[in-house]
């Protein structure tokens, strides 16, 4: 370890928490400052009608490692239901796919034979798209956009409805037709291409703030650092060897200071510096959870199920998740609409009525076209616009002591969960050096 110093931390999303957490557990005398009162950032606790619930239904992967060893650190890890990888949709709407739970990748292959709702040919395709992958080392000479990715590899169209474009826009949040090829073989690498576990759905147990902000907090406080609420940095000026940071709740030197901000945000602080251009302009692309409460007794045949996004019939939902059957919320559903620009511009009430329509036809039960209540919630700039050939800023600042840390740095990953764990404990190692 080396030598205990000051550090600041500012913005409480997941990459704020892995570094916080990362710079407490060796020793460092931790500032943690978040504009907001609430931890979390883009993944948090919000709640309506008593419940806690979250900004947005997430589900990450066994091959997480970042992720998963903050979560054992904090004690958190049993939060989280472990599944197999499965794309299961509402009987007779698509496919039933599951992985056994057999070395990898016999595990894909056994899956493979036993799924339904695929003909000889998708499987065919599936095959000759993993095995060709595999060859490549999951890498591509140049980078291209995923729609083109799946033609040169004469992926079905079957396929590509069922399986393919949903995982991309779950896993990228945006459309095939724009989304980085090497980036979706990076996180297929990692997770089909791996070892069995690696390839498990994870769904968190509870809220994302009882999950992971609040316990990285608590970790904080009790190696001696301090966490300010509702407390935004308005500058970071140099001072002499130190980095002085000004804001509501803030007037002091710390040795160092990771700027875990979004990136619009870090960019106005880092432009005073002369910085400001190190950081590019993203497109970004919003996340609607829609929450739909029914009867209590209520109940999906799984956890969650994928559904075919028909935006001709207004059908939006790409995956229904039953809360009942992770966090005790019986009855409760949330539908899922990733890359949500065209499904949030009808209007959220208009969108949680067309949510309630798609389940009541695919489930085959029209007493779901009439939720209780529903609540709908849009991050609108939720993840950045993972496109072909991105570029991404480093973590590293061209001065000592101060650095990035966040989802849109330059990471293998897009941005989720895991590419901000991954880039805390990055940042949190930088300014050590």
């Amino acid at each position: 370890m080396s030598k205990a110093r000051k550090i600041g931390v500012i913005g409480a999303g997941w990459a704020g928490c892995s570094a916080a957490v990362e710079l407490a557990q060796r020793g460092h005398e931790v500032h943690w400052f978040e504009a907001s009162k609430t931890l979390g950032g883009r993944a948090r606790q919000v709640k309506f009608h008593g419940l806690k619930l979250d900004n947005g239904q997430h589900i990450m992967l066994g091959a997480y490692q970042a992720t998963l060893k903050l979560l054992t650190t904090l004690g958190q890890h049993d939060a989280l239901l472990r599944l197999p990888l499965q794309m299961c949709y509402p009987a007779g709407t698509g496919m039933q796919l599951i992985a056994p739970k057999l070395p990898a990748p016999l595990h894909m292959l056994i899956g493979l034979l036993r799924a339904s709702g695929l003909h000889r040919q998708d499987k065919m395709a599936l095959v000759r798209f993993t095995s060709t992958a595999r060859w490549m080392d999951w890498q591509l000479n140049d980078d291209c956009t995923v729609a083109e990715l799946l033609q040169r590899f004469d992926q079905t169209p079957n396929l590509i409805r069922l399986m393919w474009q949903p995982l991309c826009v779950a896993a990228l949040n945006t459309p095939v037709e724009r989304a980085s090829a090497q980036v979706f073989l990076n996180v297929l690498k990692d997770s089909l291409g791996s070892r069995r576990s690696a390839s498990d759905m994870l769904i968190p147990r509870t809220d994302l703030s009882t999950l992971l902000p609040q316990p990285a907090a608590d970790y904080v406080q009790a190696h001696g650092g301090k966490v300010y609420l509702g407390s935004p940095i308005q500058s970071i000026q140099a001072n002499q060897a130190q980095w002085r940071l000004s804001g509501t709740q803030a007037q002091d030197d710390f040795d160092a200071v990771v700027l875990a901000t979004p990136a619009e945000t870090a960019s106005q602080l880092l432009t005073p510096l002369g910085m400001g251009g190190h950081i590019p302009e993203f497109e970004y692309e919003p996340i609607t959870t829609c929450y739909l409460q029914y009867a209590a007794q209520t109940r999906l045949e799984r956890p969650f199920l994928a559904l075919i996004e028909r935006p001709e019939h207004q059908a939006w939902g790409q995956f229904v998740f039953d809360r009942g059957q992770l966090d005790g919320n019986l009855g409760l559903f949330a539908v899922v609409v990733s890359a949500s620009q065209q499904a949030i511009e009808q209007g959220h009430a208009e969108l949680a009525a067309s949510c309630a329509k798609q389940l009541a036809l695919d489930l085959h039960q029209p007493a779901l076209a009439a939720p209780i209540w529903s609540q709908v919630i849009t991050e609108k700039r939720a993840t950045f616009s993972c496109t072909a050939n991105l570029q991404r800023p480093s973590n590293l600042l061209p001065v000592p002591g101060l650095v990035l840390a966040g989802d849109y740095t330059a990471s293998r990953y897009p941005a989720t969960l895991e590419a901000a764990v991954q880039s805390g404990v990055l940042a949190a190692r930088l300014v050590q050096v």
